[in-house]
């Protein structure tokens, strides 16, 4: 059985102002979803899910429908507020959606294999897809995950502070924590990270997490139940949000299951802020002249 690629796309992008999911970076107006996708098919997945808000869904099928067409299976879920569907009947207020880990609840009726999460913006390259292709069909089971380790290095923007999850690992390789850092930044020569005012010192090769994660199903029921505690707990927090690191970090703490980090030595590149945007199309313009994506990507 193949495995599926889930795609975080649900979220409308403050910092870079506008649907950058669907915005065109390719020499044909290629997304970074539409590189993410190319990659994976050409990795080993029979199939792409895309998380979205309802109101987005003729613009996302408008533009991928045609042109994935008998290149691999595509769907569709919808993130949305509803709680009842949880068994949580109090309205909780909110200004935001509750977070990536609330997302991925949304495939739950849909995915029956093992799976991968990736951000819709992220562009991760081909050796990331590949590795996890291979983890998700060879190694995977209930109790053994996986995340993809870049360096963080490799994963910075000029143009001001990134918030990046940094790993730590055991002897074995296996994720031992992540650790949320929300202010990331380089200095110089130097890479550091901001904390109570004060600055701390990261190495160049320090794995991070760019929410690219491998599960089984098994990890539904998991995430379900943790997050009907959350929202409970966070009824008060209209901006208090449920991430996919939070359901590593029960796993690991509880000793449920284990994360293998994968680390791959791509360049991760991203438009977390607008004037990225050349940066990214000129990464990608070196990429096809270095023969990597074919000038117009898809036939």
């Amino acid at each position: 059985m193949k495995p599926t690629l889930l795609i975080l796309a649900a979220g409308m992008a403050s910092r870079y102002g506008s649907m950058k999911q669907i915005d065109g970076f390719g020499p044909n107006g290629e997304t970074i979803i539409d590189y993410s996708i190319y990659d994976a098919i050409k990795a080993g997945f029979g199939k792409v899910v895309f998380i979205i808000k309802e109101e987005f869904a003729d613009n996302f099928k408008s533009i991928f429908d045609e042109k994935l067409k008998g290149k691999i299976e595509v769907d569709y879920v919808y993130q949305n507020f509803d709680l009842k569907q949880f068994g949580i009947d109090e309205e909780i207020y909110r200004e935001k959606p509750w977070g990536t880990a609330h997302a991925i609840l949304s495939g739950r009726k849909t995915i029956k294999e093992p799976f991968c999460v990736i951000n819709a913006d992220d562009f991760y390259g081909f050796d990331a897809f590949k590795k996890m292709a291979d983890f998700l069909t060879s190694e995977i089971n209930d109790s053994n995950y996986s995340i993809i380790g870049y360096k963080i290095g490799k994963t910075l923007s000029d143009f001001g502070s990134v918030s990046r999850g940094v790993c730590k690992a055991d002897e074995a390789g296996n994720l031992t924590e992540i650790v949320e850092r929300t202010k990331v930044y380089k200095k110089g020569d130097s890479i550091v990270y901001e904390e109570d005012g004060k600055e701390f010192p990261l190495e160049f090769d320090t794995p991070v997490s760019m929410n690219f994660w491998g599960f089984t199903p098994a990890v539904f029921n998991i995430t379900e139940e943790l997050f009907k505690t959350f929202a409970m707990e966070n009824k008060d927090k209209p901006k208090a949000e449920f991430f996919i690191p939070l359901i590593g970090e029960h796993l690991v703490s509880t000793q449920k299951a284990s994360f293998k980090v994968v680390p791959t030595d791509n360049q991760w590149f991203g438009v977390t802020y607008k004037e990225d945007k050349p940066l990214v199309q000129a990464c990608i313009d070196e990429l096809i002249k270095n023969g990597n994506y074919p000038e117009k990507l898809w036939n």
